[in-house]
């Protein structure tokens, strides 16, 4: 093999996959990537077993070939170099293994590669279904609902996202729950799919997911396999498609429908950006672990009023007063203002209503004037 390749595109590339390959040195091959030159098109593949990238990346390529590289070292390398990169296979022993000569400049490297048929096989897809969204649309979704997914939670299906595809009305949910928390979002998609499907989708692979989402309106691919989703970003006539493709998480998500609360009948309008200030200066007193902030709710002549407080006996305590459209009667309730300020941070809308019903239910947030977006937070005893 012998190919040259610019500094930007080959950094670019490497920089794509760091976060895929495998770290721990369980299995050496999954810390490598499999480079496939060839004249009529090349791609980068990277595996950590549960999820998978396939790249294109422009090269010319004077003698074609496959090799494994060792991916953080020649990451490291080519972000140190100049110019055009001269890659080239040497004392190739095993076939696709032995040596990788890097060159820029008057710098030379040499590296010892794997062989490329040691690298794991691209998995197969089993019945596949089919749906269609633009890419911006699918980063919204994923942006708005993964803060509140779970992490190393030991409930292992909610350290994941739930990509709910709804065929017969072309409606694509995302949810992440934590158990405490929940956010969900629902958009129009286009579909080929017949059946309504649940599937779990890891919340690594997602957030990896994001970086190749950030282009302009493009159309994203999603192949729902028995097993695995695969994400195909891209299009031949710009340079080729990009291939993310993750094992899915078994196990039975929880039912989000109905944790969503559909008869809480007292309701706040709030700026959210005062509400958010408020919150973020009144939690510097909370205690640190639980966040703990309570609300009170109430009428006043101006229309209504909300006062936020939290005290520590270790070091004091804080009360700011918000402005707030609200008519009922007085209500205590108390909440992790963590929860709400992350929920705050994914809403778009200048004002944000909260549907309260007493201090032990479910309170369900969501943004003025649009209903494809809702947050549900359970509260905390005050």
């Amino acid at each position: 093999m012998r190919l040259n390749v610019s500094k930007d595109e080959m950094q670019e590339k490497l920089s794509n996959i760091q976060n895929i390959v495998e770290k721990k040195n369980t299995m050496p091959i999954l810390s490598h990537f499999l480079l496939d030159a060839g004249k009529k098109g090349s791609y980068i593949v990277a595996t950590d077993l549960e999820t998978a990238l396939k790249e294109p990346v422009e090269i010319k390529v004077e003698e074609e070939g496959k090799v494994c590289i060792p991916a953080r070292k020649l990451f490291e390398i080519v972000r140190e170099m100049d110019g055009e990169l001269l890659l080239e296979s040497v004392d190739e022993s095993p076939p696709g293994g032995g040596w990788l000569k890097v060159k820029a400049g008057k710098s030379e490297f040499r590296l010892a590669c794997l062989p490329a048929n040691d690298f794991p096989v691209w998995p197969a897809m089993e019945d596949v279904e089919e749906v269609t969204v633009d890419a911006t649309v699918l980063m919204e979704m994923i942006e708005r609902t993964i803060y509140s997914a779970g992490e190393s939670d030991t409930r292992y299906t909610l350290n994941g996202l739930l990509f709910h595809t709804q065929p017969n009305n072309k409606a694509l949910t995302i949810v992440g729950t934590d158990g405490h928390r929940l956010a969900l979002i629902t958009k129009q998609m286009e579909g080929k799919g017949k059946d309504e499907k649940k599937i779990i989708v890891p919340r690594k692979a997602v957030s990896e997911l994001r970086r190749f989402l950030n282009r302009e309106s493009e159309k994203t691919k999603i192949l729902i396999g028995k097993n695995h989703l695969l994400f195909s970003l891209g299009s031949p006539a710009a340079g080729g498609e990009v291939q993310f493709l993750t094992r899915l998480i078994e196990g039975t998500y929880p039912s989000y429908e109905n944790v969503i609360p559909q008869g809480n009948e007292k309701k706040v309008s709030v700026s959210k950006e005062a509400f958010t200030k408020a919150l973020r200066r009144v939690s510097v007193m909370s205690r640190e672990r639980a966040n703990a902030v309570r609300f009170d709710f109430g009428e006043s002549a101006s229309g209504g009023s909300l006062v936020i407080s939290s005290s520590n006996p270790d070091l004091g305590e804080a009360k700011e007063e918000v402005a707030v459209d609200y008519k009922g009667d007085n209500l205590s309730v108390g909440f992790n203002a963590r929860y709400l300020i992350e929920a705050m941070g994914a809403m778009m809308a200048e004002r944000v209503i909260l549907e309260l019903q007493d201090p032990l239910s479910p309170v369900l947030v969501k943004e003025e004037g649009r209903e494809d977006y809702r947050c549900v937070v359970m509260p905390m005893r005050i």
